[in-house]
């Protein structure tokens, strides 16, 4: 059975049932068990629980719906038991109206009675098995030879249509898009990099689940570059590597995230290496991904940087304010939740360092309004994310901006107030007000101020001639990379 990955953070006001049937959950402190379930009614209600565990998934399955317990019917009501108060108000606000489609799916056309019921004795607890994807298959895990997993599990959330799409990671998203839909190796491998939380694992998890549902007969094997390490360390333990080397060497697609973390590690490396040849020579697509490019990763031999160069390197940019702008909205539209526009431009502007810190900064405040019943505004969004924001404060100002871009272009500081045009000023110019839009909280009209009086039309050019330099030319983009990651650190 499938488990879809959709937040349980929905935002549901109890509905009246349409017309005259009586379809809904009724909520009372009565402990009254009715009449014991018997094994109909434990079969349906067992059937209820199970789609909603695909459709909710795992974890808010374990948290919600697990832990209530099947009571009985009396009449039109079927009677569930949760251990407190709080449970039971959230799956009123949360599930109430899925709950009643499922029962009246299964025949229940009456009423929930949640009550809230301490014995634990009473009643019948139901234990389901976990369930799988039905994008997974027993043809597309790798099992290792003793019939365990050797790779990570998939995030389900992790799929293309939701990887939102902008012009820092447009590069990596067709690259990605390329490597799964193939039917031949495009490019090998394909290497990934970028700072944290930018979504290098995203496009990764949504190679492995394309792959896996458009060509179930492929192998793949998704895994951190540590956990390979603790596999092959495991080997050579127990003195199993003939086992380690078929399965890793017999797969279809090898995907190892974080490679970095075997920088310094010479055995695991050599490893890797073989296993990396011994792919490549198949024709098995392999797919890395790191936080720097192949030529920056230190302690790396350099025999395995050369392979990891030899195929195509894709790096992720950090977030522009219209991708952040982006990604909050798709997730609002995920969680079924409406977040006023002010209040996803206020967490674009501010929460600027991964799509990791802002996506969870977007599930504090709704989390806030379906807790506490407060409304979201952008008052109480501060208050509810003051210290992440104060945490998150850019300090750089546009002075420390201007001293650094002259340093590094070698120029004057006085050069960034001319009026000069000649192109080794110019373009110094146009970096540092670039990084001033990016790393300052200052308006265009204030940053051009800054730079001798300049028009705000003055700034919105430089920061839109940056930005395709910063596409165009590789090393002019390295540049920018270098002196935004000084000027943050």
């Amino acid at each position: 059975m499938a488990l879809l990955s959709l937040d349980p953070l929905k935002t549901q006001k109890p509905k009246p049932p349409a017309g005259g049937m009586s379809l809904g959950i009724r909520m009372t402190d009565d402990t009254d068990n009715g009449r014991k379930p018997g094994q109909e009614l434990t079969a349906a209600w067992s059937k209820i629980c199970e789609t909603l565990r695909a459709e909710i998934g795992e974890a808010s399955y374990q948290s919600w719906i697990k832990p209530m317990r099947l009571l009985g019917q009396e009449g039109e009501l079927v009677r569930a038991g949760v251990p407190t108060r709080f449970m039971r108000e959230w799956i009123q606000a949360h599930y109430q109206d899925r709950l009643a489609e499922l029962m009246n799916g299964e025949g229940l056309e009456g009423e929930l009675d949640v009550v809230i019921h301490q014995e634990h004795g009473a009643g019948v607890r139901l234990e389901t098995k976990p369930a799988k994807p039905k994008t997974q298959t027993t043809e597309t895990s790798a099992a290792a030879t003793n019939g365990e997993d050797i790779g990570a599990p998939l995030d389900q959330r992790f799929t293309f249509d939701r990887f939102v799409v902008g012009k820092p990671n447009e590069f990596a998203y067709a690259a990605a898009r390329r490597v799964a839909e193939a039917s031949a190796v495009p490019f090998n491998p394909l290497f990934l990099y970028g700072g944290v939380g930018l979504g290098k694992t995203h496009l990764m998890h949504a190679i492995a689940w394309h792959i896996r549902q458009s060509r179930p007969g492929r192998s793949v094997i998704y895994l951190s570059a540590e956990k390979f390490m603790y596999r092959f360390v495991r080997a050579l333990r127990e003195h199993n590597t003939v086992d380690f080397k078929e399965q890793f060497r017999s797969v279809d697609v090898l995907m190892v995230d974080d490679v970095q973390f075997i920088s310094g590690k010479e055995s695991t490396q050599e490893e890797f290496f073989h296993t990396f040849n011994s792919l490549v020579d198949q024709g098995r697509q392999i797919v890395i991904s790191a936080d720097k490019s192949p030529s920056d990763l230190e302690g790396m031999e350099e025999r395995l940087i050369s392979r990891l160069n030899c195929g195509l390197v894709a790096d992720i940019h950090a977030t522009t304010y219209e991708l952040r702008l982006g990604i909050l909205q798709a997730k609002a539209e995920q969680i079924r939740v409406d977040v006023p526009l002010k209040v996803v431009e206020f967490l674009a502007h501010k929460i600027t360092s991964n799509v990791r810190e802002l996506e969870g900064a977007l599930n504090r405040v709704v989390a806030h309004h379906q807790l506490v019943g407060r409304e979201i505004t952008l008052e109480t969004s501060q208050d509810v994310l003051h210290d992440l924001l104060k945490a998150s404060e850019r300090r750089v100002t546009i002075e420390e901006i201007q001293k650094r871009v002259a340093t590094h272009f070698n120029i004057r500081v006085s050069d960034m107030h001319s009026a000069r045009r000649a192109r080794s000023v110019a373009r110094p110019r146009q970096v540092a007000m670039y990084l001033s839009k990016q790393l300052t909280s200052r308006s265009l009209p204030e940053i051009g101020r800054k730079f001798g009086g300049r028009d705000h039309t003055t700034v919105m050019h430089a920061v839109k001639k940056v930005e395709e330099l910063r596409e165009q030319d590789s090393s002019f983009n390295e540049d920018v990379e270098l002196l935004r990651r000084m000027l943050e650190g």
